[in-house]
Protein backbone atom coordinates (compact mmCIF):
# COMPACT_ATOMS: atom_id res chain seq x y z
CA UNK A 1 0.00 0.00 0.00
CA UNK A 2 1.57 3.59 -0.76
CA UNK A 3 0.39 5.91 1.08
CA UNK A 4 1.46 9.43 0.20
CA UNK A 5 2.14 11.96 2.83
CA UNK A 6 1.08 15.65 2.26
CA UNK A 7 3.09 18.64 1.98
CA UNK A 8 3.17 20.36 5.21
CA UNK A 9 5.01 24.18 6.26
CA UNK A 10 7.78 22.87 9.05
CA UNK A 11 6.69 23.53 12.57
CA UNK A 12 3.42 24.65 11.78
CA UNK A 13 0.22 23.53 14.14
CA UNK A 14 -2.78 22.29 14.41
CA UNK A 15 -4.84 21.62 17.75
CA UNK A 16 -8.09 19.48 18.43
CA UNK A 17 -9.88 19.74 21.59
CA UNK A 18 -12.52 17.19 22.82
CA UNK A 19 -14.86 19.11 25.15
CA UNK A 20 -17.78 17.75 27.74
CA UNK A 21 -21.50 19.12 27.70
CA UNK A 22 -22.61 19.25 30.85
CA UNK A 23 -25.93 20.17 33.00
CA UNK A 24 -24.81 23.69 34.80
CA UNK A 25 -26.64 22.85 38.00
CA UNK A 26 -26.19 18.64 38.12
CA UNK A 27 -22.44 18.17 36.39
CA UNK A 28 -23.96 15.33 34.62
CA UNK A 29 -23.12 14.83 30.85
CA UNK A 30 -26.37 16.05 28.42
CA UNK A 31 -26.52 14.14 25.19
CA UNK A 32 -27.05 18.08 23.75
CA UNK A 33 -24.22 17.95 20.65
CA UNK A 34 -26.55 17.00 17.70
CA UNK A 35 -28.39 20.21 18.30
CA UNK A 36 -25.64 22.19 19.19
CA UNK A 37 -24.15 21.27 15.33
CA UNK A 38 -27.49 21.36 13.93
CA UNK A 39 -27.01 25.08 14.74
CA UNK A 40 -23.35 25.71 14.48
CA UNK A 41 -22.83 23.77 11.04
CA UNK A 42 -24.35 26.41 9.25
CA UNK A 43 -22.59 29.32 11.34
CA UNK A 44 -19.21 28.02 11.16
CA UNK A 45 -19.31 26.76 7.53
CA UNK A 46 -16.49 30.13 6.39
CA UNK A 47 -14.12 30.07 9.56
CA UNK A 48 -11.08 28.71 9.75
CA UNK A 49 -12.06 26.54 13.13
CA UNK A 50 -14.37 23.56 12.80
CA UNK A 51 -16.57 22.23 15.50
CA UNK A 52 -17.83 18.59 14.81
CA UNK A 53 -19.62 15.77 16.99
CA UNK A 54 -17.73 12.94 17.97
CA UNK A 55 -18.05 9.20 19.09
CA UNK A 56 -20.68 9.97 22.27
CA UNK A 57 -23.45 12.73 21.32
CA UNK A 58 -22.62 14.76 25.26
CA UNK A 59 -19.05 15.35 23.17
CA UNK A 60 -18.09 18.18 21.02
CA UNK A 61 -14.50 18.73 19.61
CA UNK A 62 -13.02 22.39 17.79
CA UNK A 63 -10.61 22.33 15.60
CA UNK A 64 -8.02 24.91 14.94
CA UNK A 65 -6.78 25.81 10.82
CA UNK A 66 -3.09 25.55 10.51
CA UNK A 67 -1.40 28.05 12.26
CA UNK A 68 2.10 29.05 11.98
CA UNK A 69 2.39 29.68 15.64
CA UNK A 70 0.88 28.30 18.48
CA UNK A 71 -0.58 31.20 19.27
CA UNK A 72 -2.66 31.60 16.06
CA UNK A 73 -4.19 27.75 16.65
CA UNK A 74 -5.30 28.51 19.82
CA UNK A 75 -6.95 31.95 18.44
CA UNK A 76 -8.92 29.48 16.64
CA UNK A 77 -9.57 27.26 19.66
CA UNK A 78 -11.18 30.65 21.39
CA UNK A 79 -13.21 32.00 18.77
CA UNK A 80 -14.70 28.25 18.11
CA UNK A 81 -15.73 27.87 21.40
CA UNK A 82 -17.03 31.59 21.65
CA UNK A 83 -19.13 30.30 18.86
CA UNK A 84 -20.77 27.30 20.62
CA UNK A 85 -21.29 29.07 24.11
CA UNK A 86 -23.61 31.02 21.90
CA UNK A 87 -25.78 27.72 21.47
CA UNK A 88 -25.32 26.42 24.73
CA UNK A 89 -25.64 29.39 27.01
CA UNK A 90 -29.13 29.47 26.33
CA UNK A 91 -29.84 26.52 27.06
CA UNK A 92 -28.22 25.97 29.90
CA UNK A 93 -25.54 23.84 29.05
CA UNK A 94 -21.97 24.13 29.99
CA UNK A 95 -18.37 23.32 28.75
CA UNK A 96 -15.65 21.39 30.43
CA UNK A 97 -12.74 19.39 29.67
CA UNK A 98 -10.80 16.56 31.69
CA UNK A 99 -9.64 13.26 30.46
CA UNK A 100 -12.59 11.56 31.98
CA UNK A 101 -16.01 12.94 33.66
CA UNK A 102 -16.14 11.93 37.80
CA UNK A 103 -18.96 10.49 37.89
CA UNK A 104 -20.98 9.97 34.82
CA UNK A 105 -21.73 6.32 33.43
CA UNK A 106 -21.12 4.68 30.56
CA UNK A 107 -24.64 3.18 30.26
CA UNK A 108 -26.53 6.40 30.20
CA UNK A 109 -24.67 7.96 27.72
CA UNK A 110 -25.86 8.09 23.51
CA UNK A 111 -24.08 7.11 21.00
CA UNK A 112 -23.41 9.47 17.70
CA UNK A 113 -25.40 7.92 14.95
CA UNK A 114 -22.49 7.36 12.17
CA UNK A 115 -22.03 4.31 10.63
CA UNK A 116 -18.07 4.20 11.93
CA UNK A 117 -19.37 4.97 15.51
CA UNK A 118 -21.69 1.73 15.23
CA UNK A 119 -19.05 -0.58 13.91
CA UNK A 120 -16.48 0.63 16.21
CA UNK A 121 -18.75 -0.24 19.12
CA UNK A 122 -20.23 -3.54 17.46
CA UNK A 123 -16.50 -4.73 17.46
CA UNK A 124 -14.98 -2.82 20.63
CA UNK A 125 -18.33 -4.18 22.69
CA UNK A 126 -18.07 -3.08 26.54
CA UNK A 127 -14.39 -0.94 26.13
CA UNK A 128 -15.73 0.48 23.33
CA UNK A 129 -19.25 1.56 25.19
CA UNK A 130 -16.85 2.63 27.80
CA UNK A 131 -14.71 5.06 26.17
CA UNK A 132 -16.01 8.02 28.09
CA UNK A 133 -12.53 9.86 27.43
CA UNK A 134 -11.61 13.46 26.43
CA UNK A 135 -8.34 14.51 25.32
CA UNK A 136 -6.35 17.33 22.64
CA UNK A 137 -4.52 16.50 19.39
CA UNK A 138 -1.29 18.45 18.83
CA UNK A 139 -0.43 18.36 14.81
CA UNK A 140 3.19 19.59 13.95
CA UNK A 141 3.74 20.17 10.27
CA UNK A 142 6.58 18.03 8.92
CA UNK A 143 8.29 19.19 5.55
CA UNK A 144 10.17 15.39 4.98
CA UNK A 145 8.60 12.22 5.37
CA UNK A 146 11.84 10.05 5.60
CA UNK A 147 11.94 12.47 9.20
CA UNK A 148 8.45 11.02 10.39
CA UNK A 149 9.58 7.81 12.36
CA UNK A 150 12.75 9.01 13.74
CA UNK A 151 10.99 11.74 14.71
CA UNK A 152 7.63 10.00 16.25
CA UNK A 153 10.09 7.40 17.95
CA UNK A 154 12.31 10.35 19.98
CA UNK A 155 8.89 11.81 21.22
CA UNK A 156 7.80 8.90 22.75
CA UNK A 157 10.51 9.10 25.33
CA UNK A 158 8.46 12.35 25.78
CA UNK A 159 5.02 10.59 26.37
CA UNK A 160 5.50 10.83 30.03
CA UNK A 161 6.00 14.08 29.95
CA UNK A 162 3.03 14.98 28.38
CA UNK A 163 0.61 12.42 30.38
CA UNK A 164 1.98 14.04 33.20
CA UNK A 165 1.40 17.47 32.44
CA UNK A 166 -1.64 16.86 30.75
CA UNK A 167 -3.30 14.54 33.25
CA UNK A 168 -7.05 15.39 33.90
CA UNK A 169 -8.57 11.63 35.18
CA UNK A 170 -8.16 11.02 38.47
CA UNK A 171 -11.73 9.83 38.90
CA UNK A 172 -13.57 7.25 37.00
CA UNK A 173 -17.97 6.37 37.29
CA UNK A 174 -17.53 8.30 40.65
CA UNK A 175 -14.91 6.28 41.91
CA UNK A 176 -11.33 7.54 43.06
CA UNK A 177 -8.91 5.68 40.57
CA UNK A 178 -5.55 6.34 42.29
CA UNK A 179 -4.27 6.91 38.78
CA UNK A 180 -3.47 10.58 37.93
CA UNK A 181 -4.51 9.43 34.07
CA UNK A 182 -6.97 6.74 34.14
CA UNK A 183 -7.96 7.75 30.80
CA UNK A 184 -4.28 6.48 29.43
CA UNK A 185 -4.91 2.46 30.36
CA UNK A 186 -8.50 2.70 29.29
CA UNK A 187 -8.22 4.33 26.07
CA UNK A 188 -5.34 1.55 24.88
CA UNK A 189 -8.03 -1.27 25.36
CA UNK A 190 -9.04 -0.32 21.68
CA UNK A 191 -7.79 -2.62 18.96
CA UNK A 192 -5.14 -0.19 17.62
CA UNK A 193 -4.53 2.33 20.22
CA UNK A 194 -1.70 2.89 22.16
CA UNK A 195 2.05 3.07 21.94
CA UNK A 196 3.13 3.70 18.59
CA UNK A 197 5.22 0.49 17.01
CA UNK A 198 8.80 0.91 17.34
CA UNK A 199 8.89 1.34 12.95
CA UNK A 200 11.72 2.76 11.05
CA UNK A 201 11.05 4.10 7.72
CA UNK A 202 7.70 5.01 6.37
CA UNK A 203 7.95 1.94 4.34
CA UNK A 204 7.44 0.33 7.22
CA UNK A 205 4.71 1.64 8.05
CA UNK A 206 3.26 1.43 4.82
CA UNK A 207 3.53 -2.62 5.75
CA UNK A 208 1.88 -1.98 8.25
CA UNK A 209 -1.01 -0.80 6.87
CA UNK A 210 -1.00 -3.54 4.02
CA UNK A 211 -1.16 -5.98 7.10
CA UNK A 212 -3.88 -4.38 9.26
CA UNK A 213 -6.04 -3.43 6.33
CA UNK A 214 -5.34 -7.05 4.60
CA UNK A 215 -6.75 -8.34 7.40
CA UNK A 216 -9.76 -6.70 8.20
CA UNK A 217 -8.03 -4.82 11.57
CA UNK A 218 -8.48 -1.24 10.08
CA UNK A 219 -9.93 0.33 6.76
CA UNK A 220 -7.03 3.04 6.66
CA UNK A 221 -4.75 5.10 8.16
CA UNK A 222 -7.12 7.43 10.09
CA UNK A 223 -7.98 4.11 12.11
CA UNK A 224 -4.76 4.02 12.95
CA UNK A 225 -5.12 5.37 16.85
CA UNK A 226 -1.66 5.30 18.46
CA UNK A 227 -0.53 7.78 21.41
CA UNK A 228 2.18 9.74 18.79
CA UNK A 229 0.89 8.77 14.75
CA UNK A 230 1.79 10.15 11.47
CA UNK A 231 -1.19 11.72 10.22
CA UNK A 232 -0.58 11.31 6.21
CA UNK A 233 -3.62 13.61 5.16
CA UNK A 234 -2.41 16.61 7.03
CA UNK A 235 1.79 15.84 6.61
CA UNK A 236 2.27 15.92 10.37
CA UNK A 237 2.87 14.30 13.77
CA UNK A 238 -0.35 14.21 16.04
CA UNK A 239 0.43 13.84 19.14
CA UNK A 240 -2.40 11.80 21.00
CA UNK A 241 -1.17 10.87 24.10
CA UNK A 242 -2.54 13.70 26.23
CA UNK A 243 -5.56 13.55 28.63
CA UNK A 244 -8.22 16.39 28.18
CA UNK A 245 -6.59 19.88 29.06
CA UNK A 246 -8.85 21.69 31.48
CA UNK A 247 -8.19 25.36 30.09
CA UNK A 248 -6.73 27.04 26.91
CA UNK A 249 -3.24 27.83 28.71
CA UNK A 250 -2.74 24.23 29.62
CA UNK A 251 -3.66 23.53 26.10
CA UNK A 252 -1.55 25.93 24.78
CA UNK A 253 1.39 25.18 27.16
CA UNK A 254 1.21 21.76 25.90
CA UNK A 255 1.09 22.53 22.39
CA UNK A 256 4.06 24.59 22.72
CA UNK A 257 6.06 21.62 24.22
CA UNK A 258 5.02 19.60 21.65
CA UNK A 259 6.14 21.78 18.67
CA UNK A 260 9.34 22.74 20.02
CA UNK A 261 10.90 19.40 20.60
CA UNK A 262 9.65 18.27 17.24
CA UNK A 263 11.46 21.34 15.57
CA UNK A 264 14.37 20.32 17.63
CA UNK A 265 14.23 16.86 16.72
CA UNK A 266 14.14 18.11 13.00
CA UNK A 267 17.18 20.40 13.43
CA UNK A 268 19.24 17.44 15.13
CA UNK A 269 18.03 15.28 11.82
CA UNK A 270 19.40 18.28 9.40
CA UNK A 271 22.64 18.12 11.62
CA UNK A 272 23.40 14.20 10.75
CA UNK A 273 22.78 13.43 14.18
CA UNK A 274 20.84 9.96 15.33
CA UNK A 275 18.20 10.73 17.26
CA UNK A 276 17.78 9.03 20.65
CA UNK A 277 14.87 6.41 20.76
CA UNK A 278 14.31 4.33 23.95
CA UNK A 279 13.69 0.80 24.21
CA UNK A 280 10.07 0.02 23.88
CA UNK A 281 10.13 -1.53 27.07
CA UNK A 282 10.87 1.57 28.73
CA UNK A 283 8.64 3.50 26.97
CA UNK A 284 6.01 1.11 28.28
CA UNK A 285 7.25 1.33 31.70
CA UNK A 286 7.36 5.18 31.45
CA UNK A 287 3.72 5.39 30.23
CA UNK A 288 2.44 3.68 33.34
CA UNK A 289 4.31 5.21 35.72
CA UNK A 290 2.78 8.51 33.94
CA UNK A 291 -0.35 7.07 34.24
CA UNK A 292 -0.32 6.36 37.99
CA UNK A 293 2.06 9.26 39.37
CA UNK A 294 1.55 11.83 37.25
CA UNK A 295 4.24 14.85 38.06
CA UNK A 296 5.61 12.71 40.70
CA UNK A 297 6.55 9.82 38.92
CA UNK A 298 10.14 9.09 38.19
CA UNK A 299 10.86 7.90 34.61
CA UNK A 300 13.60 6.26 32.18
CA UNK A 301 15.41 9.07 30.76
CA UNK A 302 18.12 7.12 28.69
CA UNK A 303 19.18 4.10 26.87
CA UNK A 304 20.98 2.95 30.18
CA UNK A 305 17.85 2.85 32.29
CA UNK A 306 18.87 5.97 33.75
CA UNK A 307 15.76 7.27 36.00
CA UNK A 308 14.97 10.93 37.23
CA UNK A 309 11.94 12.83 38.65
CA UNK A 310 9.89 14.26 35.51
CA UNK A 311 9.57 17.63 37.19
CA UNK A 312 12.76 17.42 37.17
CA UNK A 313 13.20 16.21 33.93
CA UNK A 314 10.75 18.51 32.32
CA UNK A 315 12.69 21.78 33.44
CA UNK A 316 15.86 20.77 31.95
CA UNK A 317 14.21 19.93 29.21
CA UNK A 318 12.71 23.75 29.14
CA UNK A 319 15.96 25.17 29.51
CA UNK A 320 17.30 22.84 26.56
CA UNK A 321 14.28 24.49 24.06
CA UNK A 322 13.83 27.93 25.46
CA UNK A 323 15.90 29.21 22.73
CA UNK A 324 13.74 27.40 20.14
CA UNK A 325 10.44 28.33 21.24
CA UNK A 326 11.54 32.02 21.20
CA UNK A 327 12.11 31.52 17.50
CA UNK A 328 9.07 29.68 17.04
CA UNK A 329 6.95 32.24 18.70
CA UNK A 330 5.81 30.52 21.85
CA UNK A 331 7.84 31.16 24.51
CA UNK A 332 5.19 32.94 26.42
CA UNK A 333 2.52 29.73 25.91
CA UNK A 334 5.55 27.41 26.79
CA UNK A 335 6.65 29.38 29.84
CA UNK A 336 3.16 28.13 31.33
CA UNK A 337 4.50 25.03 32.20
CA UNK A 338 6.28 26.23 34.89
CA UNK A 339 2.59 27.24 36.32
CA UNK A 340 1.05 23.88 36.08
CA UNK A 341 4.58 22.38 38.30
CA UNK A 342 4.18 24.90 40.74
CA UNK A 343 0.09 24.84 40.86
CA UNK A 344 -0.36 21.74 40.23
CA UNK A 345 -1.78 19.58 37.21
CA UNK A 346 -5.76 19.36 36.52
CA UNK A 347 -5.29 15.66 38.39
CA UNK A 348 -3.84 17.38 41.20
CA UNK A 349 -6.71 20.09 41.18
CA UNK A 350 -9.54 18.15 41.13
CA UNK A 351 -8.39 15.63 44.05
CA UNK A 352 -7.80 18.67 46.70
CA UNK A 353 -10.93 19.74 45.28
CA UNK A 354 -13.06 16.31 46.34
CA UNK A 355 -10.75 16.09 49.31
CA UNK A 356 -12.23 19.88 50.58
CA UNK A 357 -16.20 18.73 49.61
CA UNK A 358 -15.92 15.44 51.55
CA UNK A 359 -15.83 13.39 48.25
CA UNK A 360 -18.75 15.39 46.62
CA UNK A 361 -17.46 14.89 43.34
CA UNK A 362 -20.63 17.45 41.92
CA UNK A 363 -17.75 19.88 43.23
CA UNK A 364 -14.88 18.92 41.31
CA UNK A 365 -17.31 19.11 38.17
CA UNK A 366 -18.40 22.74 39.08
CA UNK A 367 -14.59 23.53 39.74
CA UNK A 368 -13.71 22.05 35.99
CA UNK A 369 -16.73 24.27 34.92
CA UNK A 370 -15.36 27.19 36.46
CA UNK A 371 -11.78 26.74 35.07
CA UNK A 372 -12.53 26.46 31.46
CA UNK A 373 -14.48 29.48 31.99
CA UNK A 374 -11.59 30.89 33.21
CA UNK A 375 -13.46 32.28 36.08
CA UNK A 376 -12.83 31.62 39.93
CA UNK A 377 -9.13 30.19 41.12
CA UNK A 378 -8.62 27.15 42.72
CA UNK A 379 -8.17 28.86 45.83
CA UNK A 380 -11.50 30.73 45.55
CA UNK A 381 -13.21 27.43 44.38
CA UNK A 382 -12.06 26.15 47.81
CA UNK A 383 -12.48 29.22 50.26
CA UNK A 384 -16.33 28.67 48.99
CA UNK A 385 -16.18 25.13 50.19
CA UNK A 386 -14.99 26.33 54.02
CA UNK A 387 -11.35 25.48 53.70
Amino acid sequence: MTVPFATSARSTVGLEWELMLADGETGDLVPRAPEVMEVLEEQTALERYTVTGELLTNTVEVTSGVGATVAAAVDDIADSIAAIRTVTNPMDVELLCAGSHPFAQWYNQGITDKTRYHKLIERTQWWGRNMMIWGIHVHVGVEDVNKVFPIINALAGYLPHLQALSASSPFWAGERTGYASNRALVFQQLPTAGLPWPLENWAEFEGYLDDMVGTGVMEDATEVRWDIRPAPRWGTIEVRACDGMSTLPELAAVAALVQSLVEEFSRQLDAGEELLALQPWFVRENKWRAARYGLDARIIIDREGTQAPVREHLLETLDRIRDIAVELKCARELAAIDTILTQGASYERQLMVADAADGDLREVVLHLIREFRAGPTLRDHLASLGH
